[in-house]
């Protein structure tokens, strides 16, 4: 992992920030309600508060002067998004989109993808699944790029269909 990069996940209560955190670090996964923000290796988990009220969006700004990715996380199994429209334009950092729980039974996928493209106007999409280790590769070679068109480079070298530029 390039030192300098540290990627923030936001995204809603129970979206899978800190299961994919704990999987991004090789740990055993398991579900944790975040209360306050932390900070793991090249990692900042948040609190899904964050983005469901508008009141701590000056948290979301403020941790990110800290990152150089932020990580829009969109729970598969959820209809809809607690992000505004192009909501990842507001913050000056590269976007990544991630769809999480991929593999959840009640998944839609190319729902979550949509839903996703709305926030993350420019950057990849990634589809994961923390559970079956899908999609993580590919978010840490996106967290190392030190740019848009490096994030284009490394997804169109990708040989899996998980990452969506």
């Amino acid at each position: 992992m390039h030192k300098k990069n540290r990627a923030m996940l936001i995204g809603s209560i129970g979206a899978g920030k800190s299961t994919l955190t704990n999987a991004l670090l090789g740990k055993p996964v398991e579900a944790v309600k975040t209360q306050a923000l932390i900070y793991y290796d090249w990692i900042v988990d948040t609190p899904g508060e964050y983005v469901e009220n508008p009141f701590f969006y000056k948290n979301i700004m403020a941790t990110a002067l800290e990152v150089t990715h932020v990580l829009y996380l969109h729970d598969a199994t959820k209809k809809k998004t607690v992000f505004p429209p192009n909501f990842s334009t507001g913050i000056n950092k590269l976007a990544i989109g991630v769809i999480t729980k991929s593999d959840a039974k009640d998944a839609d996928v190319s729902l979550a993808i949509k839903k996703a493209r709305q926030v993350v106007v420019n950057g990849p999409i990634v589809v994961t699944s923390s559970l079956n280790k899908e999609g993580l590769e590919e978010i840490r070679a996106l967290v190392q790029c030190q740019s848009l068109q490096e994030m284009k480079e490394c997804s169109d070298n990708w040989k899996s269909k998980t990452i969506i530029f």
